[in-house]
């Protein structure tokens, strides 16, 4: 369910695994295309979803995006007898609240920043006095990734809440808001496949927010990842297990909305240890595109979503192991984040050894050419044994591809290779 490029990188996963299986996607891409046969039901259509599911009698379904998530599709299918993967409407609250997510943390007590939630303007305005310079002021909702604005002086903590609270840039997801304190580190993201007791986190992600190389320019919905990152040791991962995902997972049965799925835990790694920046409720975008690739299970991919979509639990040695390094690298329209031109058309060479290229905002005219429909229009990930190879594979054929006004970022995994250089003299 879902057409972008971690729906295709999740058809591709579900594809290599088992070659035999039979896939409907709603509503797909020209890429997914090329894995099954593609439906043009919107994602955020749950009755037609469900009528569809029904009609083709699907083992089970695979929710992409969070917008149906948040409309409580999981709750819908699994009232009607449908096998699903996903978290309920309530679970799904720790992506589609942030003043939700926050509340837990802090009866968890899961490590995270100090945050004051407001819904007026003065509030919030005195609430980033309070916590001082420089200050994060987010969108509670859902806002595509976009709502978060980091503020380096008190004018642009004023106009950031200012722009959600009074002008609605964010419409209903900034209607409240949260002025949090920054935190100093480097963030991590590590997406867990969880039954709402065990957790099995699949290879730890880095992902890129800013536009431009260096981390400048706005934030947007990611232009890029890698995995595995170094920084991550064992005794990293058992403290983000005792001390972040499980008693996250017990706060969400305690208030009786126990969370199947996945569960993407958005770390920052402080001096004082790792401390939660966000959840989501479903698989990250993009670095979906860069950690299934490299993610060897224990089990296969499908095997396990569908027994926990039947409500079955994760066996007891369940596990994953890195096998390599990707790098993925986002190619996004002219004028993205804010207007991406659209239309243009896309050519990818086909002649490109050890890469993936997923498609995120792409379409197919009746002509056959391939055009570009959104902001973030295709992944591009390179795959090899080590880090450095797969930067160098991501960033050449991201190169080659083309289309007009194309923008990307050619210093994905900038940390991981400034670490290794560091490492190496």
């Amino acid at each position: 369910m879902g057409g972008g490029g971690r729906e295709h990188a999740l058809a591709w996963r579900l594809r290599q695994d088992d070659p035999a299986i039979s896939i409907v996607a709603a509503p797909g891409n020209p890429g997914i295309a090329d894995l099954a046969e593609c439906v043009s039901v919107s994602a955020t259509d749950i009755e037609a979803l469900l009528k569809l599911a029904t009609e083709r009698r699907v083992d089970f379904t695979l929710v992409g995006p969070e917008a149906p998530l948040a409309a409580g599709i999981a709750d819908r299918f699994r009232a009607e007898g449908r096998a699903i993967f996903g978290p309920t409407r309530g679970a799904a609250q720790i992506e589609t609240s942030k003043a939700f997510s926050k509340s837990l943390m802090r009866d968890a007590k899961v490590p995270t920043a100090r945050a004051i939630i407001a819904t007026e303007p003065a509030r919030a305005k005195g609430a980033a006095r309070e916590l001082g310079l420089p200050i994060v002021i987010k969108a509670s909702g859902l806002a595509a990734g976009k709502g978060v604005i980091v503020c380096e002086s008190i004018e642009d903590a004023d106009r950031a809440i200012d722009a959600m609270l009074v002008s609605h840039a964010f419409g209903v997801a900034g209607q409240e808001v949260l002025v949090e304190e920054f935190m100093e580190g480097e963030e991590l993201s590590i997406l867990a496949i969880t039954d709402g007791e065990r957790v099995v986190p699949l290879v730890p992600a880095q992902d890129h927010k800013r536009l431009l190389d260096g981390d400048r320019g706005p934030n947007t919905g990611g232009m890029g990842a890698y995995a595995p990152v170094s920084l991550v040791s064992d005794s990293l991962m058992t403290e983000v297990r005792d001390a972040i995902f499980a008693p996250t997972l017990a706060a969400l049965r305690a208030r009786g909305h126990s969370f199947t799925g996945l569960l993407y835990a958005g770390l920052m790694i402080t001096r004082d240890g790792p401390k939660v920046v966000e959840f989501n409720c479903r698989f990250g975008d993009p670095e979906t595109q860069a950690v299934l690739p490299i993610s060897r299970l224990s089990e296969p991919f499908g095997e396990m979503l569908h027994a926990l979509a039947h409500g079955e639990q994760l066996s007891a040695d369940a596990a994953c192991t890195p096998d390599g390094a990707a790098v993925t690298t986002v190619l996004a329209a002219e004028g993205y984040p804010d207007k991406p031109r659209t239309g243009v058309r896309i050519q990818i060479p086909s002649d490109m050894e050890n890469v993936l290229v997923f498609h995120a905002g792409t379409a197919r005219r009746d002509t056959g050419d391939l055009v570009a429909t959104g902001g973030r229009v295709l992944g591009v990930t390179g795959m090899a044994d080590s880090f450095d190879e797969a930067q160098r594979r991501s960033r050449a054929a991201a190169a080659r591809i083309g289309f007009e006004g194309k923008h990307f970022r050619s210093d994905i995994g900038w940390r991981e290779a400034a670490r290794k250089h560091a490492g190496a003299t």
